[in-house]
């Protein structure tokens, strides 16, 4: 039901909740309420019908107001019989609504005007898109709250192909859709305090994304609870992995040779072969191994002179090893790092130094000198076959594993997305498109804070890769540790409660109308609510999300009856009163 329909059809008359008495596009528009201010609250999404435009906008302040500040300060129910005092309020007191407008629609003129055939014709559904707001509605224009038609015209029909219905509205329980397609064009954020239910939401946007075929997932599983079935911490309720819902279609992949995932065996294992390192892959690594400014120079003589297998050749040197001479002098062993150093006229200290630090990453049991097959290669290939990856990184969760392991496979995935890319463009290749790719970072502040964005990968892909089909879904509860460059390239943002200023600053950046939106984020409810903004959804809105429950995956899944009939029954189990 479009919202033309919606503003004309002379049944059921909407409730107006009151009409314009002020405003600019620089201040946003007051309405004066006609309803007690109980039946409004902060965030409501409200509709102003103008001559001609409807406006949509989001409520960010209530104010209470008098005709003169002598009927707001006086107790006038005191010493006034009830009846004489309520007439009193009703013309001395009022209610504000401060409104935000961020999307207008034509409308056209009414259905039994002459010139709406015509107007009709002109126009057409196809050709009546929602835009940016450049004007406003004139005074006493009515306002009213949005029904079913509106949501449905703004934020999409949850019953067509590529809407995915994310939540609901806060006051009617109406669906509201984030668009997939455009969701993966762009790299995305999910925010919230600890707590929360970041992990849950993120559960229900990679399940759409799956079920919908948007694009293949890799997910970064760094604590196992993505991909195998869970116990939630705070209800000990059963938590559905990826894996049980979709099977085969989401490959489970465990670090390290022999690994499992909660007594759940892998489809395969990641082991990295020690000549698939670089000396890049060392040096994101400064922050976390305390490496000295001279390390890159070590490490391009490393690759230098050992080629390939600097790596193997390397770990296996010794540090401080010597041997005596023929005149009983001590000198490097000709296997230590100091003779290595001195014939490639490299400083000691700093290659023994390096070689130290390096022991932790010596000593990682993931790292193989020769790999029995290509596990990286699999991974790649899994991912452009359509299929997704969630590589679960088992007992090994220290942030080392973790930045080493991400930073390692998303450069490899990186060179594979940008060489399939370049060869689609040539026009002489006739080589197919290539497939979108979302990688999902959790704990994304260790991989993109100030002092490591401009250095990994990850970064790279937030400023660049989105042109190469490859985007990010960063969860964090700590948005403010992330880089400013890296925040202000995410399209869609998804955020619940945040108590910290200056989170709720980092989330906003970039926004439009963001100092009205601070209050509206500070002040969700701790679980199940969250703010949507940015490249995914057409305007700024308070939410209360789904449950990743029963409920919802037989919405998701559907029945057995076909795809059409099992879409049409989780619309109506879900949202019963769109039927």
């Amino acid at each position: 039901m479009s919202n033309h329909l919606v503003a004309n059809a002379p049944s059921p008359e909407p409730e107006y909740l009151g009409y314009i008495v002020g405003g600019s596009l620089k201040d946003q528009l007051r309405v004066r309420l006609t309803v007690a201010p109980q039946q409004v609250q902060e965030g409501s999404f409200v509709v102003v019908e103008g001559d001609g435009w409807l406006f949509y906008g989001l409520v960010t302040d209530m104010q209470l107001g008098s005709t003169d500040p002598r009927f707001a300060d006086e107790q006038s129910e005191e010493r006034l019989p009830g009846n004489l005092s309520g007439l009193l309020h009703g013309q001395t007191l009022y209610t504000n609504l401060v409104v935000l407008p961020a999307l207008m629609l034509e409308r056209g003129p009414d259905l039994d005007d002459p010139n709406y055939m015509q107007w009709q014709r002109e126009h057409g559904e196809e050709n009546r898109q929602p835009l940016p707001v450049k004007t406003i509605p004139a005074h006493h224009a009515r306002v009213r709250m949005a029904g079913a038609g509106d949501i449905a015209e703004i934020f999409g029909d949850p019953a067509k192909e590529g809407n995915f219905a994310i939540g609901t509205s806060r006051e009617q329980g109406l669906p509201i859709c984030i668009n997939l397609k455009k969701f993966v064009q762009r790299s995305s954020g999910i925010f919230g305090a600890t707590g929360t239910g970041k992990s849950f939401l993120t559960r229900i946007i990679l399940a759409g994304l799956i079920k919908h075929n948007q694009a293949s997932v890799l997910i970064f599983d760094m604590h196992n609870e993505y991909g195998v079935d869970d116990t939630a911490s705070d209800t000990n309720e059963k938590v559905i992995g990826l894996k049980t819902k979709f099977g085969a279609k989401v490959q489970l992949v465990g670090l390290g040779s022999g690994a499992n995932i909660r007594g759940m065996n892998p489809d395969f294992n990641l082991v990295i072969d020690e000549r698939d390192i670089t000396s890049v892959d060392i040096e994101l690594l400064t922050r976390e191994l305390n490496l000295k400014e001279t390390t890159p120079t070590t490490l391009d003589a490393l690759e230098s002179s050992l080629g390939k297998h600097w790596y193997t050749q390397f770990k296996h040197m010794r540090s401080g090893a010597v041997i005596e001479d023929e005149d009983g002098k001590k000198i490097p062993a000709p296997d230590s790092v100091a003779f290595w150093a001195n014939q490639n006229g490299v400083n000691v200290m700093a290659a023994e130094g390096l070689h130290s630090k390096l022991a932790r990453l010596f000593h990682a049991p993931y790292i193989v000198e020769s790999a029995p097959a290509d596990s990286v290669a699999q991974v790649v290939d899994a991912l452009k076959a359509g299929r997704h990856v969630v590589l679960s990184f088992g007992k090994h969760e220290s942030d080392l594993d973790y930045l080493f392991v991400t930073n390692l496979l998303t450069r490899k995935i990186r060179a594979v997305w940008e060489q399939q890319t370049n060869e689609f463009r040539s026009a002489a290749s006739g080589s197919l498109e290539p497939r979108p790719l979302v990688i999902v970072v959790e704990e994304a502040h260790k991989l993109l804070n100030r002092e490591m964005a401009l250095q990994t990968t990850f970064s790279t892909i937030a400023r660049e890769m989105r042109k190469y089909y490859v985007t990010l879904l960063i969860i964090d509860q700590r948005p403010s540790q992330i880089y400013d460059e890296v925040m202000s390239q995410l399209g869609t943002r998804i955020s619940g409660w945040l108590g910290d200023d200056a989170d709720i600053s980092a989330v906003l950046s970039g926004l439009a109308g963001r100092d009205v939106l601070r209050g509206m984020l500070s002040r969700l409810q701790p679980k199940e609510e969250v703010l949507l903004l940015g490249w995914g959804v057409p305007m700024p809105l308070p939410i209360r999300s789904r449950r990743y429950d029963q409920v919802f995956w037989d919405d998701l899944l559907g029945s057995k009856k076909g795809s059409s009939g099992a879409a049409e029954a989780g619309v109506s189990r879900l949202f019963p009163d769109q039927r």
